[in-house]
């Protein structure tokens, strides 16, 4: 009876903080959905796209998605381990074992199909270079979304600063954005040529391989954690209605 309790506190704490994340991940994907400053914004001003980009303008719903799965998993896990119900830890048991085998499907795809997805990266980079040559300093949202981008990860445009040469900032005023210079400069050519500040999708790379472990290990934490939910609803299931 002990271990039973003990079972169903660490149980429904778990849960209850999965249904809050899931919550929070769901006013996120609701938040990216309505606003119009956004990455969905920013999409829409990228043209000759590849087909693949086209996907990220539905992110918002793919978030709403796994907020409602991750509250809907954090309301059975919670409820069931509270009443004992064996409908609830079931089902608890399968959502959470077909989440599992779709995170080592995923990860199994993105290992085999490693090369395209390197020239998919490659698409979009030609994409995004030519909608900044383009827009930069023209269109409001294109150029708040860079500006923005540029001063949190301290990068210049996607690949470089060559990216805004021609740009209509860049063909009005023959400068730069100060993010492709050292503090304090006026960015023309000259300096940018000799700041050389990284782009920021290589300094996204660099900060994601940086923190490979961190990333690995949080990865095979929720693994471990996900293995441990199965198994405790099971023994919950298994016990269910016994001892009353």
């Amino acid at each position: 009876m002990c271990c039973k309790g003990l079972l169903k506190i660490i149980m429904f704490i778990f849960n209850g903080a999965i249904f809050v994340v899931g919550a929070a991940i769901l006013g996120v994907g609701i938040w990216v959905t309505v606003d119009a400053g956004s990455l969905l914004g920013f999409l829409e001003h990228i043209e000759d796209a590849p087909p693949e980009l086209a996907q990220l303008a539905n992110v918002g719903y793919v978030l709403i998605g796994i907020g409602v799965v991750l509250t809907a998993i954090g309301f059975l896990g919670c409820c069931g381990a509270a009443k004992e119900s064996r409908c609830m830890l079931l089902t608890f048991f399968i959502i959470v074992l077909i989440i599992f085998i779709a995170e080592v499907a995923a990860a199994v795809v993105i290992l085999v199909f490693q090369p395209l997805v390197d020239k998919l990266l490659q698409d979009i980079g030609q994409s995004v270079a030519k909608s900044i040559q383009e827009k930069y300093g023209e269109d409001d949202g294109l150029t708040t979304f860079w500006n923005t981008t540029m001063d949190k990860l301290e990068c210049c445009g996607y690949n470089n600063y060559t990216d805004f040469s021609g740009s209509p900032l860049n063909a009005l005023t023959r400068l730069y954005p100060p993010e492709c210079c050292a503090e304090g400069k006026t960015c023309a050519y000259a300096e940018a040529l000799a700041d050389d500040v990284p782009g920021c999708f290589q300094k996204l790379v660099s900060l994601i391989e940086d923190n490979a472990l961190v990333v690995g290990g949080v990865a095979l934490g929720v693994c471990a954690v996900e293995v441990a939910a199965m198994v405790v609803s099971m023994i919950l299931y298994k016990n269910a209605g016994k001892n009353r």
